[in-house]
């Protein structure tokens, strides 16, 4: 988790300090930037990889023209390292496997990158590109005037007077100035391609469920890399209970204790999930207790850090921001569960699809529109209280074998509960009354959907919605959705919210 800065151009290095102090909170370990004739980086870095010789910008190994900013981490900077020659680097950073590549390479580097990343890298000879992953996991905005091109992490750090002009950089694109934005890969599971034979009634076979397990292990594993020991944001729902399950296993391989951290309302679902999962995973096991007044009190600020007003974000968002702010206490890297219900069919109104190419239809679409969505909720409330939030579900290895598996095997049926698949791939691992929990929404099981609904709804009029509605299209859909729509107002004056928020289909 870092906050990067970049510009190509005539820009104003002072701009570009002030837009990296309202990056401040998402790295508390340092800052730094570096001046060009055409290009200026600059970032506010978490040191999860490197602590000692990994401050932002890096520059490539031992020659030094080449520097990169960036948020996120390169999954496979071990094996850049290890073809390029370990000679040619001085760092453990991650982020100078990306800037000696772009030295040998150029723009074409970007596709050769894996993982969740937004970089910007500047060659003192004159080159420069901007880039994100394929789904959008780390964050990245733009805006384009005559002069010049910004890129930024978060909405909030532009300037007012740029602000009308933001948007969200493309996934799975990279900016150069000669080239422009290109697409450097195409976007994983666009088509199904596994076992097209079989019936959707058939059972897969075992390899299949070994193949699921074996992959989210992996990635798992590759998201606990780091100086700092990983923790787990532990709801109590399937998804989380897996990742807990795998990363406690590997923290006792290596004579540790994984650390896991739950929140709710009193008495609340997840909250006593939470503790059946621990318990059965042996954790090193926290958790926090808030009021109805708490949260409420907690919607101004998560709505600006959101930089989103749907409320279906915001419901999720609230617990989510006070589970981080308990971990943060105790963890820089935390593991999170996102992913697995656009992966495997988890949400509910999946389960009204009973056509396997229209379901595999609607999972892509939502997949690809995560980096306004889910995801956004994850990296702005983490990013908010300084720790990294890292999402095995959404390691690539795992969406391409998800997304290739036949859509039918996702169906819900009579004979096959949502997740099924995902479930079925863990048998053993966890208890069965929590292997087969039925799945709520995370505001849901925590409490937030009615405490939030109800109290928002409250502070706006009928006569209201009727004036306000109109602001964004589609309209404004609720009394409560126009509540968070004015605290985003505030929060980011100038943002067009019809270009940046993504919104459910309902509120």
């Amino acid at each position: 988790m870092s906050g990067l800065v970049a510009a190509h151009g005539q820009f104003d290095a002072r701009m570009g300090m002030r837009m990296l102090e309202r990056l401040a909170h998402r790295g508390p370990d340092g800052a730094g930037h570096q001046q060009f004739d055409h290009a200026w980086l600059g970032s506010r870095f978490l040191s999860i990889m490197d602590p000692e010789s990994g401050d932002q910008p890096v520059s490539a190994g031992h020659a030094g023209h080449v520097w990169v900013v960036g948020d996120g981490m390169i999954h496979n900077y071990r094996r850049i390292r290890d073809r390029l020659g370990a000679d040619r680097f001085h760092t453990a950073s991650d982020l100078e496997a990306a800037a000696v590549l772009y030295e040998d390479q150029g723009a074409a580097a970007f596709e050769r990158l894996w993982g969740p990343f937004a970089l910007a890298v500047a060659d003192e000879r004159g080159g420069f590109a901007a880039g994100r992953d394929i789904l959008g996991l780390a964050p990245m905005y733009w805006v384009r005037t005559d002069e010049f091109v910004v890129f930024a992490s978060e909405m909030s750090a532009f300037d007012k007077g740029l602000r009308p002009h933001v948007e969200p950089f493309p996934p799975g694109h990279v900016w150069t100035p000669d080239g422009g934005l290109e697409a450097f890969r195409e976007f994983p599971g666009t088509t199904p391609v596994l076992l097209q034979s079989r019936a959707p009634d058939e059972d897969p076979p075992e390899w299949v469920f070994d193949a699921v397990r074996e992959s989210l292990v992996r990635a798992v594993e590759r998201c606990m890399v780091g100086r700092h020991p990983a923790g787990v944001l532990l709801s109590g729902g399937v998804d989380s209970s897996i990742i807990t399950a795998i990363a406690a296993r590997r923290a006792a391989a290596e004579g540790r204790t994984v650390k896991t951290f739950s929140v709710g309302l009193a008495d609340s679902g997840d909250l006593l999930a939470a503790r059946q999962v621990a318990e059965h995973c042996g954790t090193d096991h926290r958790e926090l207790v808030y009021t109805a007044q708490d949260a409420i009190d907690a919607v101004p600020r998560v709505v600006a850090r959101l930089e989103s007003f749907d409320p279906t974000l915001v419901h999720s968002a609230v617990p989510n921001f006070f589970v981080s702010r308990l971990a943060a206490r105790h963890a820089k890297v935390l593991l999170v569960g996102e992913g697995a219900d656009e992966l495997f069919a988890g949400y509910t109104h999946y389960g009204l699809i009973r056509e396997g190419a229209a379901l595999h239809s609607e999972l892509l679409e939502t997949l690809k529109g995560m980096h306004i969505g889910g995801l956004q909720r994850v990296d702005r409330v983490a990013g908010a209280l300084g720790v990294e939030p890292r999402l095995p579900f959404l390691d690539l290895d795992v969406v391409e074998l998800a997304m290739a598996l036949p859509p039918a095997w996702k169906l819900v049926t009579e004979e096959r509960d949502a997740k099924w698949l995902l479930r079925r791939a863990f048998d053993g691992w966890l208890p069965d009354d929590v292997l087969w929990r039925r799945k709520e929404q995370f505001g849901e099981g925590t409490g937030m959907n009615d405490v939030l609904r109800e109290h928002f709804e409250m502070t706006v009029t009928d006569a209201d919605l009727a004036a306000e509605a109109d602001a964004v299209a589609p309209p404004l859909r609720t009394r409560e959705e126009l509540a968070y729509y004015r605290m985003f107002s505030h929060a980011l004056q100038g943002v067009d919210a019809q270009t940046t928020v993504g919104r459910f289909a309902e509120a």
